[in-house]
């Protein structure tokens, strides 16, 4: 009988289990990262000098918005405008800072967001942040003309 000679070292790196890691791992960052985004996402207005507000941006911030539609959604829940006083209110109780952020689509009529504010101004709220974007046209503002 005849000795089998053992095999040289394999030098080739086996990729198979790394592969099957990273599409693991990319499959679990598809599926957390649409939970990640805080409240619902609308174009908000332009605006030439918006004021930085990193507070809207905190986990315990309130945020409510109106879409395109006329849609009020406070945080990721649709709601009717009318039914913000006592949620917000139960959220506002024990909190320092008592503000509350309302992001509204630029195409949105101007009458759900005045009923928003209306509606966020019954339920206590003194500090009202509208969030906006910044106008990146870099176009000044017309001057106004002199009225008469």
């Amino acid at each position: 009988m005849e000795k089998k000679k053992a095999q040289g070292v394999v030098s080739d790196i086996n990729v198979t289990p790394m592969v099957d890691v990273m599409l693991v791992l990319l499959i679990i960052f598809m599926v957390i990262t649409p939970m990640l985004s805080k409240g619902i996402s609308v174009d908000k207005v332009k605006a030439k000098n918006p004021i930085s507000m990193q507070a809207a941006d905190k986990d315990d911030a309130i945020l409510v918005a109106v879409t395109r539609d006329g849609k009020v959604y406070l945080g990721t829940t649709q709601m009717a405008s009318d039914q913000l006083p006592p949620k917000v209110k139960d959220l506002l109780t024990n909190k320092l800072d008592k503000t509350v952020y309302l992001a509204g689509d630029s195409r949105a009529r101007y009458e759900k967001v005045v009923d928003v504010i209306d509606n966020l101004r019954a339920a206590g709220v003194d500090q009202l942040g509208m969030l906006m974007d910044l106008d990146a046209s870099g176009k000044p503002a017309a001057p106004k003309p002199a009225g008469n």
